[in-house]
């Protein structure tokens, strides 16, 4: 008599993991995704026949350590700071100053400066190292 072996070999794939892998790669491109364009709107904007520029003006105003004024590199006193920003934006209907201030100025003339923006309606902007 003649026995035989059914030893078949019958090849399996273990997919148990394959679960976990699918999950990540899904997080991973969606997370990536949403960085790519975060905060972005699309809009079809209306066009008009004719364009109109709007009148803005952006200044630069520099207070150094011995607290001397620049606007746009030109000395300015500081009581003349206020006539000087009156004539640089008149007939400006956007008023913009990027405000240049060492750091060992005192914070009273920092205000100062700042109330003199306010009192003629300018937006003043701080810029700042990294």
């Amino acid at each position: 008599m003649k026995f035989r072996r059914k030893n078949k070999f019958a090849p399996e794939v273990f997919t148990q993991s394959l679960n976990d892998i699918m999950f990540f790669l899904m997080l991973f491109f969606l997370i990536i995704s949403t960085m790519v364009n975060p905060n972005v709107i699309k809009l079809m904007l209306p066009k008009a026949s004719a364009a109109q520029q709007m009148q803005k003006k952006q200044t630069t105003l520099a207070v150094d350590a011995e607290k001397n004024y620049f606007i746009d590199r030109q000395p300015v006193s500081k009581d003349d700071l206020e006539r000087q920003l009156t004539a640089t934006f008149a007939n400006v209907v956007e008023k913009t100053v990027l405000l240049q201030v060492d750091q060992s100025i005192s914070v009273q003339d920092l205000v100062d400066v700042l109330a003199i923006g306010a009192k003629l309606d300018i937006k003043m902007v701080m810029a700042v190292k990294k």
